[in-house]
């Protein structure tokens, strides 16, 4: 008797069934997460500079608060997953010059930049969960939802990179990061894009993951 073999499990599955997934995204859930993290001191040492560096800038103490805000509502299992599934980057050297970028998979999901003496974020999202109709469309973003979800229309923007469904937005000051963080519409899609792309297999960025930065993510 012969038996079909199973397909190997990828991404956050192996973690998460689908339900424990949508329950994450919809917020009706608090996902058990590992209680030590998994590191490697060589990796650490090897931003330590870097993060001192960024630790002299003026946006520096903002920077660090709102990574924590996204990582701990917006990446699940973060310590379970930390590095082989999403990693944060330290001032990594790529010609827009952020300060810091979270990636996973193949995909940048949010990065942040300075912007004058403040702070400018970048999210990456699905473009059918910015739409009036919930369709890829690019003239059928909806504007007026975008407005609302900053402290000022002007602190808004967006553009179409690469890529299908896929959408992003620029936000600028602290007051409308936090706010935008704080839509829940806004949180439904983002963890829905960061989901998409860490359940596509292993992070192609582990080698720039900064460790120091990760501990702002994982403290508390």
């Amino acid at each position: 008797m012969s038996t079909t073999p199973r397909r190997s499990t990828t991404g956050l599955r192996q973690f998460l069934d689908l339900e424990q997934q949508r329950n994450w995204i919809e917020g009706k859930t608090n996902l058990h997460d590992a209680d030590e993290r998994s590191e490697s001191l060589e990796q650490r040492f090897k931003y330590v500079a870097r993060f001192q560096k960024l630790l002299r800038h003026p946006q520096a103490q903002e920077v660090l608060e709102i990574l924590r805000l996204y990582g701990q509502n917006c990446i699940p299992i973060p310590r379970k997953t930390e590095r082989h599934y999403w990693s944060v980057s330290c001032l990594p050297s790529t010609s827009d010059k952020p300060l810091v970028r979270v990636n996973a998979s193949w995909m940048e999901l949010f990065t942040l930049y300075a912007d004058g003496e403040g702070i400018r974020a970048r999210f990456l999202v699905h473009l059918s969960d910015f739409t009036m109709d919930q369709s890829p469309a690019q003239g059928h973003v909806d504007e007026p939802f975008l407005e609302h979800c900053v402290t000022t229309p002007e602190d808004v923007g967006y553009f179409f990179p690469r890529g299908e469904d896929i959408f992003g937005i620029n936000v600028r000051a602290s007051g409308s990061i936090r706010k935008f963080l704080a839509t829940g519409r806004v949180l439904r899609a983002i963890r829905t894009f960061n989901l998409t792309h860490m359940n596509r297999g292993r992070n192609a960025y582990q080698a720039s993951h900064c460790y120091s930065l990760a501990d702002h993510i994982l403290e508390g």
